[in-house]
């Protein structure tokens, strides 16, 4: 896999991978950009999301038709000195349809455990999180 990216200018960088979409990626006024893209630290937090859901919408395939919505927020918790990676990153699910949270749950720990690329590749502990129709679910595969 591959990603060529090419300075815009400024802060700016334009990257396209394999599948030849673009990305925008831009640092915000305060690190001499001009906001007009995703910052690399977004886009991290994002793909972790991103990397974590596709791994759970396939493994709960069978069930995609009970569910009505996924929605997924990554929190980021940054080192203060330089370089300022993640340290932890929260996952927090929020799931509504009908659907066991057992079944949601297998599927974020096989995500986590088995499939996902993105959150292996990083140093940052990675902890989940599941409101299920509202409601907090207690991870019951947890250790």
């Amino acid at each position: 896999m591959k990603i060529q990216t090419k300075w815009d200018g400024q802060r700016a960088f334009t990257a396209v991978g394999d599948s030849g979409y673009e990305l925008n990626m831009d640092a915000t006024e305060l690190y001499g950009g001009e906001g007009k893209g995703v910052t690399p630290t977004e886009m991290l937090l994002a793909s972790v999301a991103g990397c974590i859901g596709i791994d759970v919408t396939m493994i709960l395939k069978p069930h995609l038709d009970a569910i009505t919505n996924i929605e997924i927020e990554t929190d980021g918790t940054r080192k203060e000195d330089l370089p300022k990676g993640f340290t932890a990153i929260a996952v927090t699910f929020t799931v509504d349809g009908d659907i066991d949270a057992k079944k949601v749950w297998r599927a974020i720990n096989l995500g986590k455990q088995k499939y996902c690329a993105v959150s292996d590749s990083l140093k940052a502990d990675i902890s989940f999180r599941l409101v299920l129709n509202g409601e907090e679910a207690e991870n019951i595969y947890q250790n």
